[in-house]
């Protein structure tokens, strides 16, 4: 069981590379390829399962007034970057509107970072 901080950090990179892998990756040829799916899936299982233990932890340390986020951000964090998630697989969004979750949710990290230390 890994502390907030870290589990921040790591958010981030995963954020990076999500970005990344929007910026460089083709689009599925089909939205109903069943291979592509379950790459998906597979790839992204950690990421959900992060984000689940983030959420908790970090919820927990806004209640105890530990850092300066309301608990409505983290929650809106954890939804903008499930459907980050999907749009740097599916590429199905402008690119300004992935930048605009991004940063959103880069915001919030990079906050709570900063509290915490």
């Amino acid at each position: 069981m890994t502390d907030i901080s870290t589990q921040t950090k790591q958010f981030k990179i995963y954020l990076d590379q999500l970005q990344q892998r929007f910026e460089t990756a083709d689009p599925p040829e089909s939205r109903k390829d069943h291979a592509f799916f379950e790459k998906v899936k597979k790839e992204t299982k950690p990421i959900y399962e992060l984000l689940e233990e983030w959420e908790e932890k970090a919820l927990d340390v806004v209640k105890r007034r530990v850092v300066n986020v309301h608990p409505q951000q983290v929650t809106s964090t954890k939804e903008n970057m499930e459907l980050l998630l999907m749009h740097s697989y599916y590429i199905d969004v402008k690119r300004k509107r992935y930048m605009e979750l991004n940063h959103s949710i880069h915001y919030i990290l990079d906050q709570l970072l900063n509290d915490l230390q």
